[in-house]
């Protein structure tokens, strides 16, 4: 038999059905932990997958999909040893026939900054599951049903530095093209390319149909093989019957080779014969060949920035000249740090150069810290700016998505210790022509540079799309004959290599007067000359404004689109500065901004001083329950995603904090706007959604009582005849705890007439919510504030 490499090269392959539905089929009562089957019923498990491999599987799933150590806590079982049985029984399956991929799943809980599960805890609960699955034989291994891309990145490197298997990446969409936590598609291939996966593309969630748009966008960022294992529409939550039959999920399915995917497979509601179906529509048949097209892009997960036009870096992150940064740098002042950020975001840079680097201090903590505070705030992609390739690889690690490296040099060193860190992470390179002899003069010795670059960064096996030259910028009072031999260098690297490069415009004119003028000059002659990534001041609205006018004029901006989205305002917003110098903004202002853009420590701050003139509710019911709603209105737009939420929600915490003591301090029991109780309800162990609502409600001045996951509906009524709590949220996940929540909405019916209840979850839809007897359906979290804003107002 072909090893999986070799399996994914051109033809379609086969992948299974679902493990739960055929499970669910089998009479698993609700709540049970299906991988601990591994143990207890092993000769169950083998019977399913041997049912898709007589379909035609060529690829099986292990039944290992929560196999995490947090998820096992409780169960006597051990990661180990659900795993080597869940392998075991594929194999037993699988024979010659096909191949045993180990599954893993999320591990349940978010990770940094949105949650409270670092980055590297999730790595080592990953590592664990995948060096399991390779010691008990697993062909490859499976990250499935993904929505945080910081979780698919910890996963990704778990696999690739622990074990020697193929690693395949499937995340979940949602219909608007974006994930739960508003990752995007070119986001996500960017990352699992990057990052070495072998094969990605979606699972669960969708049906084909609702997939395949999603599925046509991947197709045109990725050069990988794709992957669909769509869910047979969506599920009935009264029957837990899935809408499409086998006929009609085979026909959808086929349509993806098209598109050029060549791994089908079914998800949640499919069966063995909805496998028998899809080989019979794909028989004899190959994906047709994509039209794909590299490009050079950066991402964050919710923001991707094409090199498709002049594109703005600023410069601000860095201490180089000034005073005030190192001063931070030396307190650790992330506010200050976050903030010059932020004004450079609002000014109009696309991408953030970060450059941390001072003698007296840590600098690799230093950069993993800022990369991680200037993530949980802002969504623009970063460039990563050190001569220590220890704070380099500190950044790389922390960082959520595809940053810049700036960068490496000539010099074999550089070459043999920065490229290796840029080709592991998958991130592009700043290659700066200079060598062991210095800068040279001439454009020729400069380019000659840029080739070796390019050479060795190709021997790594990075993309030539990644490589972006930097022809360096020498000072016009110094230097005055050698600036046009910068400028030739750009053009000869331009044209002769077809590379992006880039420039620091403001050392042009260092110790010269009216430096406004020269940069501005400069920078259109660089534009001109091939320039695509100007690091500038964005501050500086000249600069920003030429640099908009080029690519409206060099027909970067098709249609002047970009252009007229930025000057067509009114003239009095335009005229408006977006950023205030610090101290000079009003207070109240001040902490409503900090709340929109999640500025924990300045928002405390900021409350402190309000509470020297205002009373304390003043602030809640005039400041940050209206920072919250814009909050909360721009999320449900999608013009906000759901880290930002949290960051905004997590801001207002640390406000509410300092309320709350000033309240105490003065004797004062402060205001309580309603007491809710919320719980996952029996049988279900996931608790994401519902530790959201609860996040959310609390910063709306509302006192909840979690009763977590997992809780019997007569802990449900317990509590709430006892702290006497007649609003109560009730969430679950999977199809197969909707029969608790309905017997628990019915047991608080019958012994509180007087009480209502809202629920939510992924499976919970608003027809089923009112069958059930639930008062309130909440879609989103931010639903379920409204529910207890018109719940309170009415009692």
């Amino acid at each position: 038999m072909k090893n999986v490499r070799e399996l994914l090269q051109g033809s379609v392959v086969l992948l299974d059905g679902a493990m739960g539905t055929m499970l669910q089929r089998g009479g698993l009562p609700a709540g049970e932990r299906p991988e601990l089957l591994n143990l207890s019923h092993p000769e169950q498990i083998t019977a399913i997958h041997r049912a898709y491999v007589e379909q035609g599987a060529q690829i099986i799933y292990t039944n290992t999909f929560g196999a995490n150590e947090r998820k096992l806590a409780g169960t006597g079982a051990s990661v180990e040893q659900v795993i080597t049985a869940g392998v075991k029984a594929a194999r037993a399956a699988a024979g010659e026939n096909a191949f045993t991929a180990l599954d893993v799943g999320p591990l349940g809980e978010l990770l940094e900054p949105a949650g409270s599960l670092s980055f590297e805890e999730a790595y080592a609960l990953f590592a664990r599951q995948m060096t399991a699955g390779e010691r008990a034989g697993a062909d490859l291994i499976v990250v499935e049903t993904m929505t945080d891309l910081y979780e698919v990145k910890a996963a990704l490197l778990a696999a690739k530095e622990n074990t020697k298997l193929p690693v395949f990446v499937t995340m979940t969409f949602e219909e608007n093209g974006r994930t739960f936590t508003g990752c995007s598609v070119p986001a996500m291939a960017l990352v699992c390319e990057g990052l070495g996966a072998d094969a990605i593309g979606f699972n669960c969630s969708l049906g084909p149909d609702e997939l395949f748009p999603i599925a046509e966008e991947l197709s045109h960022w990725t050069s990988l093989p794709m992957i669909i294992k769509a869910n047979a529409g969506l599920p009935d939550p009264a029957t837990n019957e899935y809408q499409i039959d086998a006929a009609h999920f085979a026909a959808s399915m086929e349509r993806f080779l098209s598109l050029g995917v060549s791994l089908l497979g079914g998800c949640c509601g499919t069966a063995p014969e909805y496998l028998a179906a899809l080989r019979s529509a794909v028989e004899g048949k190959v994906p047709c060949p994509r039209d794909y097209v590299p490009r050079a892009a950066l991402c964050s997960p919710t923001r991707t920035v094409e090199i498709d036009g002049v594109r703005i870096i600023g410069e601000r992150i860095n201490p180089t000249g000034k005073k005030r940064f190192k001063q931070a740098l030396l307190e650790k002042d992330m506010d200050y740090i976050l903030a010059q950020g932020i004004a450079q975001a609002e000014a109009g840079a696309e991408i953030l150069d970060v450059n941390v680097g001072l003698p007296e201090i840590d600098e690799p903590e230093m950069m993993r810290e800022t990369v991680r505070r200037l993530q949980s705030v802002l969504e623009l992609p970063l460039q990563l700016d050190s001569s220590d390739t220890k704070a380099l690889e500190a950044g790389l690690r922390a960082y959520n998505g595809k940053p810049i490296v700036n960068s490496v040099n000539g010099e074999e060193k550089s070459l043999r210790t920065v490229l290796p860190l840029v080709k592991k992470y998958g991130a592009a390179v700043v290659g700066l022509t200079l060598d062991g002899n210095g800068i040279p003069l001439k454009a020729e010795q400069r380019f000659a540079i840029a080739e070796k670059i390019l050479r060795a960064a190709l021997s790594y096996g990075i993309r030539r799309e990644d490589v972006y030259i930097d022809c360096l910028t020498l000072t016009a009072s110094v230097q005055q004959a050698e600036v046009y031999e910068t400028l030739r260098a750009v053009r000869m690297v331009k044209e002769r290599l077809g590379l992006h490069t880039v420039l620091g415009v403001s050392n042009i004119s260092f110790g010269l007067p009216n430096r406004e003028l020269i940069n501005r000059s400069f920078l259109l002659l660089a534009m001109d000359a091939g320039l695509d990534l100007p690091i500038i001041n964005p501050n500086i609205s000249a600069m920003t404004d030429t640099v908009a006018a080029f690519n409206v004029l060099a027909n970067r901006d098709r249609g002047a689109v970009r252009f007229v989205e930025k000057y067509s305002l009114p003239a009095e917003e335009a005229a408006a500065p977006k950023t205030v110098q610090p101290g000079l903004e009003d207070p109240a202002q001040a902490l409503g901004s900090a709340v929109r853009r999640g500025m924990r420590s300045e928002a405390a701050a900021l409350t402190k001083e309000l509470l020297k003139t205002r009373e304390p509710m003043q602030i809640v019911d005039g400041i940050l329950i209206p920072a919250l709603d814009e909050v909360g209105r721009k999320f449900e737009t999608g013009v906000l995603f759901l880290p930002q939420l949290l960051q905004a929600a997590q801001a207002s915490q640390e406000a509410f904090s300092c309320i709350r003591d000033a309240i105490a301090a003065a004797g004062a029991s402060g205001e309580d706007k309603g007491r809710i109780i919320v719980a996952t309800v029996k049988g279900d162990i996931h608790d994401i959604g519902k530790n959201i609502v609860k996040t959310l409600l609390e910063n709306y001045g509302f006192r909840v009582i979690d009763l977590g996951r997992d809780v019997p509906p007569e802990t449900v009524l317990r509590a709430a005849q006892e702290q006497k709590v007649r609003l109560i949220g009730l969430s679950a996940l999977m199809t197969t705890t909707l029969k608790s929540m309905e017997e628990t909405i019915t047991l608080l019916k019958r012994e509180i007439p007087d009480c209502r209840v809202m629920v939510g979850g992924a499976v919970v839809t608003e027809d089923y919510a009112a069958r059930i007897g639930a008062d309130y359906y909440a879609q989103d979290a931010r639903r379920s504030v409204a529910i207890a804003q018109e719940f309170f107002e009415n009692t």
